[in-house]
């Protein structure tokens, strides 16, 4: 059998028509795609919950014209998500870069010398040249190297648009919080004023009844007591409700004294009509901008395997130049002019231990994208499954804090009447309006955790930025 030299060659020449490195394909055995994380919720239990999918917008759930407003003007025109939309230009930009490696290439060069002999003796004036080029080259990306960078950038791009939908997931749940946290201070205001102005009126009778001679300066001091004990705490909600509105005025990109005054007021919890709809994980993960964000990540580091193993083979381009040179005196005759066509071979052929070890990187970081993709679905469900039964939870507390103030509120007008006609005591009376006291603010504390739970709910679903 006879060998010759351009068999090697031409089969170097084939290996290097065939794309370079694997095709992306979506993780096929992944936590993502495990029976146990598609299914429903194990928190999401009882008539609380519903199977339905979260809505795109899910703060319109309560039917609160002034917390639309305010996710819209968020969205609209936080800092945070100004940043994200100029890493989406600059990515958008890298991808134009990547696409123009398919164009033609040219360049313009040239130049003027002059030469003058030396050892003559004499000075003599020299002979000016010049030189002018015209060149253009077209790749023929026989082996991909230009598409699998192509189909990098666009999964690069395609991961900064996921983290900023994520920016947009936080931030709208950050704005429902920022407006809950006002309406509920202002709730809690007005909770614990109506437990001061019911501790005042039994304050005013104890100051009757010391004047008409049946009570006692130490019972005046005590019920005086009581209403400066609750009143200490109004001060530390007006606190929260103006941090909640400075918070706001960052969401919305102003400075905290343009805080938006027609919030300021609200005193009504935010309050969902409807059950809660948790979905289920399959929604989740196909929801959740983070676990795109990490697939994304693995199609745009496959593809640069890819890029790493074209530098085994040879790059081949068509390339062409026009040029003049020669003496200025003799421009433009036909002996100063030249031209090239043909094929262009870049290779480097010596480096392959150098190509490999690149390869190899590649690759890590693939096994790496992996890892990580099923760590954040891991743990999205985690944080979903947690939210869940604390809200769960929650609501079973606060159901029976509701029972436990209205328990709380009888036992309390009972000893008045009792102390108003003589058959109580006055330390009962006392005990009886303190213990209200605690059961009121622990009731209004509990329905705001709630709000708060329902918001974390939200966030961890992943909705809102669709």
């Amino acid at each position: 059998m006879r060998k010759t030299v351009g068999t090697p060659v031409l089969a170097l020449v084939l290996a290097a028509c065939a794309t370079a490195g694997p095709d992306y394909r979506p993780p096929e055995k992944s936590a993502a795609t495990a029976p146990e994380a598609r299914g429903a919720f194990l928190s999401a239990q009882g008539a609380g919950f519903s199977n339905a999918e979260l809505p795109d917008h899910w703060w319109r759930l309560y039917d609160d014209s002034r917390l639309d407003m305010l996710v819209e003007q968020a969205l609209a025109a936080n800092t945070d998500l100004r940043v994200a939309d100029a890493n989406l230009a600059a990515a958008e930009a890298v991808l134009r870069e990547a696409e123009a490696g398919r164009t033609i290439g040219t360049a313009v060069g040239g130049g003027v010398t002059l030469a003058r002999p030396s050892g003559t003796g004499e000075n003599l004036p020299g002979v000016v040249g010049y030189d002018l080029g015209l060149s253009a080259s077209y790749p023929l990306d026989l082996n991909g190297r230009i598409k699998r960078a192509i189909e990098a950038s666009t999964a690069d791009l395609e991961t900064v648009v996921a983290a900023r939908d994520y920016v947009r997931v936080g931030v709208a749940a950050a704005t429902a919080r920022a407006y809950a946290q006002v309406c509920a201070a202002n709730y809690s205001l007005t909770v614990n004023r109506r437990v001061v102005a019911l501790q005042r009126e039994t304050l005013d009778a104890t100051q009757r009844l010391f004047k008409g001679g049946r009570g006692t300066a130490f019972d005046v001091s005590r019920a005086r007591a009581a209403v400066d004990a609750s009143a200490a705490s109004l001060p530390a909600f007006e606190a929260q409700r103006q941090n909640g509105l400075y918070l706001l005025a960052t969401l919305l990109g102003r400075p905290p004294a343009d805080y938006p005054k027609e919030v300021e007021d609200c005193a009504i919890l935010p309050v969902l009509h409807a059950p809660l709809p948790a979905g289920d994980g399959a929604a989740l993960i196909r929801r959740r901008p983070d676990i795109r964000q990490a697939e994304r990540s693995i199609a745009a580091d496959t593809a640069r395997v890819g890029v790493a193993t074209a530098d085994l083979y040879p790059q081949i381009s068509i390339g062409g130049s026009l040029g003049l040179g020669g003496p200025l005196k003799s421009f433009g005759s036909g002996t100063s002019f030249g031209m090239s066509l043909g094929p262009l071979l870049s290779w480097s052929f010596p480096n392959r231990p150098v190509v490999k070890a690149r390869i190899a990187q590649a690759d890590a970081q693939v096994q790496a994208d992996l890892a990580h993709f099923d760590g954040t679905v891991l743990e999205a469900l985690r944080q979903t499954e947690t939210a869940l039964e604390i809200y769960r939870r929650h609501a079973e507390q606060a159901a029976a804090l509701d029972r436990a103030r209205d328990s709380a509120g009888v036992s309390a007008g009972q000893a008045g009447k009792l102390f108003r006609f003589g058959r109580g005591d006055f330390l009962s009376l006392l005990d009886a309006q303190r213990s209200l006291a605690g059961a009121e603010a622990s009731a209004a504390a509990a329905r705001v955790q709630l709000v708060q739970d329902q918001i974390a709910i939200f966030l961890a679903l992943g909705g809102g930025w669709s």
